[in-house]
């Protein structure tokens, strides 16, 4: 997993709507950028709808947040229109961004080894270095401990 201080890789992936989003056009304002398991999982809808719940306040505070799951363009379509995500979604197929950020990794569920993407979210600031990471992030509280660690 990467480390707050490190230079953030570049995301150059589609969004929802096929349209190309890097990372680097928010250079000059801090970005959160938040890697999730899986569009339409009980824990993932309740990370996005809390993202959703506190999106005015992160445009309050000219942050855009961006959710990056392995999921295609069509899922994520589905599912911001199915939960009214206000937000950039980004679809990581290839898991590009994924690998680049570390966050693909050995995951145990019922006895069961299988690689998947770990709820990790980073906070970039306005020069593209990673200012804080939340490793393991909880659907329910990430959004505010954000918001917290801001205030």
């Amino acid at each position: 997993m990467l480390e707050a201080g490190v230079k953030a890789p570049e995301i150059v992936l589609n969004d929802k709507d096929g349209q190309e989003v890097r990372l680097s056009d928010f250079k000059g304002s801090k970005v959160v950028v938040y890697f999730y398991p899986r569009d339409n999982t009980p824990g993932c809808t309740r990370q996005a709808c809390a993202f959703r719940d506190s999106f005015e306040e992160y445009k309050k505070l000219g942050i855009p947040v961006i959710g990056i799951s392995k999921d295609s363009e069509a899922s994520h379509g589905r599912f911001a229109s199915k939960n009214e995500l206000p937000f950039i979604l980004l679809a990581d197929p290839e898991l590009s961004a994924i690998k680049a950020y570390d966050v693909w990794q050995e995951k145990k569920m019922y006895g069961k080894v299988s690689m998947g993407v770990v709820r990790t979210t980073y906070l970039i600031d306005e020069d593209g270095v990673i200012e804080k990471v939340w490793k393991k992030a909880k659907p329910d509280t990430n959004a505010a401990e954000i918001l917290e660690y801001l205030g």
